[in-house]
C-alpha cells in the first residue's frame, strides 16, 4: 500500500473499520442465490411506477395534514438561496479540521431541494418547479457531490477535489439518489422548461456515482475483500446507489450489473453482522445501517414485482428485532461507541419492518415511536430519502394500526456481548464487553449505564461534533472516547488501549428468575503496565433488590494508585460517607452505596471546552456532565469491590 494511501486509510476510515482482520464473518450468503436470475426479474425501468408521477395521486396516497406538512416545507425553503460552498470552506477540514461548516451549506441544499420536490409532486400546480431547477443545477455545479471530510478518498488527498476522479462516499451517493428521485417525481414538468436538464441529471449520476461504483475498491467496501467485515457506509452507500440504478440507468445489461453490484455490497454487509443480528455501531448507526439494509430489500422486492422477497427470512427478521432490544424509554437508546443516548426512531420505518417480516412487536413499536413523534414524518435534517417515500405510502395504515407494547425485561445480544435489564421498580441497567477494536470504538470494554424512572443516572457519553481529530491517530486525545470518562476503573494511572486484542475475556451471562447477570474479565482491556493480572467485573439485575456492580481484581504488585469512575448528567450529593445521591428532575432519588472505608468521593465538570463538544449538548438537553471519581485509599494486590444502586 501507498504511503498516501496508507494516510487516507487512517485519516478517514479509522472508527470504520478498526483492524477488520480480527473480525469474523459468517458466508450467509443470503442473497447470492437471487443474483443469477435478477436479469429476468427486474422490471424494466420504463415500466416500473413505485409512487405516483401526479399530484391526484399523491394526494389521495397520504393524509391531507401531511400534505400540509410537506407544503409548508417546501414553501420555506421557496424563500431561501442556494448557495455555492466555496473552495475556503473546502479547505477548512484540511487546515483545521472543521467540516461543519462545509456540511451546513451542502446539508441544507439538499433539504430545501427534497422539500420543494415533494411540496411540488403533491401541489402539482409548477410554483416550486423554477426554484428546483435552481436547486438541481446548483447540486450538479459542484466539484464533489460529497463531503469535505471525505475528499482524501481521492488519489490527491485531502483538500479540494479533484474532478476528475470521483469519489462516491455517503452523501455523494444520497445526493444520486435525490436527483434520481427528482427525476422520476417531476420529469414531465422538468422537460417543459428544458430537455437539459434531465440530461444533465443523468449525466452527472453517472460520472460521479454510477460509473465509478461498479469497479470501486473503497476501504468502506472491503478494498475490494469479500471476507472483510464492513461498516455502516456500506449498505447507506448500496441502498442510495441501487435507487439511482433502477431508477435512471436505461441500459439493461448496466442495470442488471449495477443491481447486482448493490446486492453483492449489502450480502457482505450481513455476513458481517453477528448471528443474533446485531451491531457493534449501536442503534445511532442501526439507522444508517441495518435500516438501509431494509431499505435496499424493500427496493429489490418492488423492482422484481415481488419475486426476491427476503423479508420472511430469519436472519433479516433479527436485524429488525435488534433495534427494539436497544431501547430504553422514550427516546433513549443504549449508546455504545459513536452512537448518540437519544434519538427520535423512524417509527414508520419500524412499522414497515414489522409488517413486511410479519413481526408484530417490531410492527407496534414502529406504530408507538411514529405516535410519539407527534406525527412529524419528514424530520427536517434526515437523510434516507427512499425510505422516506415508502414512509409516506404507510402512514394512513400505521395511523390506523392500534398494537401496542411491553417494554422487553431481559436482553441479551452474544455476538456484541451485551445485556440488559430492567425491574418494576423503574431500574435499568446495561452493560457490555467486546473489544476496542469495534467500529466508531470507545474504549469502554466493561462499561455499565444505569437509567431510574427513564431518566438516566449514570451514563455512557457518548459521541460529540465529528472533526478530522475523531477520525484520526488522536482520537483518543477526545476525552469521551477514553475508558477514564465510561464507568471503568483508572489501575495505576493506566486506562484502557485500543485495538482488538485490548477486550473482555470469560464472558457469561446468566439470567434466572429475578436475577440476570453478565460476567467478564476486563484485565485484559487494559496495557500490560497497569499490572493488572485479573480484574473480573460483574454486573448484576436483582429485579426486587436493585442494581449491584461487583469488581474482584488480581495485581502482579500492590497497586500505586486506583481510581473509579461514574459519569452522570444528575444533580448528586456526596455529603454522606458511602454513598451518592442522584437527584431527579422530578426530586426523586437514587443512590448509589460504596464502602467508605475504601473509597474518597469526588466530582468534577467533564466538559473541557474542545470543538467536539457541541455535540454533546444536544446528546444530554444541554445539561453539564460531571465525572463522580472514587479514589483508594490504600489500594492492595488483590480486593473485591461492590457498588449497590437503588431507586
Amino acid at each position: 500500500m501507498k504511503l498516501r494511501d496508507r494516510l487516507f486509510f487512517l485519516l478517514v476510515f479509522f472508527s470504520l473499520t478498526f483492524a477488520t482482520a480480527f473480525a469474523q464473518i459468517s458466508h450467509r450468503n443470503i442473497l447470492v442465490p437471487f443474483e443469477t436470475g435478477i436479469n429476468t426479474q427486474l422490471i424494466p425501468v420504463d415500466e416500473w411506477k413505485p409512487f405516483p408521477q401526479n399530484a391526484a395521486e399523491w394526494r389521495n396516497l397520504i393524509p391531507s395534514e401531511t400534505q400540509k406538512n410537506l407544503i409548508k416545507k417546501g414553501e420555506a425553503a421557496l424563500k431561501k438561496e442556494f448557495r455555492a460552498i466555496p473552495a475556503t470552506v473546502t479547505l477548512e477540514f484540511k487546515r483545521n479540521g472543521n467540516r461543519t461548516d462545509y456540511e451546513d451549506i451542502s446539508f441544507d441544499k439538499r433539504y430545501m431541494l427534497w422539500d420543494m420536490v415533494l411540496a411540488e409532486a403533491i401541489e402539482g400546480n409548477g410554483r416550486f418547479t423554477d426554484h428546483i431547477i435552481d436547486g438541481i443545477w446548483s447540486v450538479c455545479e459542484e466539484s464533489f457531490w460529497g463531503i469535505n471530510a471525505h475528499i482524501g478518498m481521492q488519489k490527491a488527498g485531502t483538500g479540494l477535489p479533484d474532478v476528475q476522479e470521483p469519489v462516491v462516499d455517503l452523501f455523494a451517493a444520497e445526493t444520486a439518489a435525490i436527483l434520481s428521485w427528482t427525476d422520476y417525481l417531476l420529469g414531465p414538468s422538468l422537460d417543459r422548461q428544458s430537455k437539459l436538464i434531465r440530461q444533465r441529471i443523468r449525466y452527472e449520476i453517472d460520472r460521479r456515482v454510477l460509473t465509478p461504483m461498479i469497479s470501486a475498491r473503497y476501504g468502506y467496501l472491503g478494498g475490494g475483500n469479500p471476507e472483510e467485515k464492513l461498516s455502516n457506509w456500506a449498505p447507506w452507500v448500496a441502498s442510495n446507489y441501487l435507487t439511482a440504478n433502477l431508477l435512471l440507468e436505461k441500459d439493461p445489461q448496466r442495470r442488471v450489473d449495477g443491481v447486482t453490484r448493490s446486492m453483492k455490497i449489502i450480502n457482505q454487509y450481513i455476513n458481517g453482522l453477528g448471528n443474533d443480528g446485531s451491531t457493534e455501531e449501536g442503534p445511532h448507526y442501526w439507522f444508517a445501517s441495518g435500516a438501509c439494509v431494509f431499505d435496499a430489500l424493500a427496493l429489490l422486492k418492488d423492482a422484481t414485482g415481488g419475486s426476491l422477497d427476503l423479508f420472511q427470512n430469519e436472519f433479516i427478521k433479527q436485524i429488525g428485532a435488534y433495534i427494539c432490544k436497544m431501547h430504553i424509554a422514550g427516546n433513549y437508546f443504549i449508546n455504545v461507541a459513536d452512537a448518540a443516548p437519544a434519538l427520535k426512531a423512524d417509527g414508520l420505518l419500524l412499522y414497515r419492518f414489522g409488517t413486511a417480516t410479519g413481526d408484530d412487536y417490531l410492527k407496534s413499536f414502529g406504530a408507538m415511536a411514529y405516535r410519539e413523534s407527534l406525527h412529524d414524518t419528514l424530520p427536517h435534517e434526515q437523510f434516507y430519502r427512499t425510505r422516506q417515500l415508502y414512509n409516506l405510502k404507510a402512514i394512513s395504515d400505521c395511523e390506523k394500526f392500534t398494537g401496542s407494547v411491553n417494554d422487553i425485561p431481559d436482553v441479551w445480544l452474544p455476538d456484541v456481548q451485551l445485556m440488559s435489564s430492567r425491574s418494576a421498580k423503574g431500574l435499568f441497567v446495561a452493560a457490555h464487553g467486546g473489544d476496542n477494536g469495534e467500529s466508531h470504538n470507545h474504549n469502554d470494554v466493561g462499561d455499565f449505564m444505569v437509567y431510574a424512572g427513564g431518566y438516566p443516572l449514570i451514563i455512557d457519553v457518548g459521541r460529540g461534533t465529528y472533526t478530522a481529530r475523531t477520525f484520526s491517530k488522536n482520537r483518543y486525545d477526545i476525552w469521551f472516547n477514553t475508558s477514564a470518562y465510561h464507568n471503568l476503573p483508572l489501575i495505576n494511572g493506566y486506562q484502557q488501549a485500543e485495538g482488538r486484542e485490548f477486550a473482555a475475556s470469560g464472558v457469561k451471562y446468566n439470567h434466572k428468575g429475578n436475577i440476570s447477570q453478565l460476567t467478564l474479565d476486563i484485565a485484559k482491556a487494559y496495557p500490560r503496565e497497569a499490572g493488572i493480572q485479573s480484574w473480573t467485573r460483574t454486573v448484576e439485575m436483582n429485579k426486587k433488590q436493585g442494581i449491584t456492580i461487583r469488581d474482584s481484581y488480581r495485581a502482579s504488585a500492590p497497586l500505586k494508585s486506583l481510581s473509579q469512575t461514574f459519569m452522570t448528567i444528575c444533580e448528586t450529593d456526596l455529603s454522606t460517607p458511602g454513598q451518592i445521591r442522584f437527584i431527579l428532575p422530578d426530586k426523586k432519588i437514587a443512590t448509589l452505596s460504596f464502602n467508605a472505608a475504601i473509597w474518597k468521593a469526588s466530582i468534577e465538570k467533564a466538559q473541557k471546552g474542545i470543538p467536539e463538544e457541541k455535540g454533546l449538548a444536544a446528546s444530554w438537553d444541554g445539561k453539564s456532565i460531571y465525572r463522580i471519581i472514587l479514589t483508594a485509599i490504600a489500594p492492595n494486590t488483590q480486593g473485591t469491590l461492590q457498588y449497590k444502586i437503588t431507586f
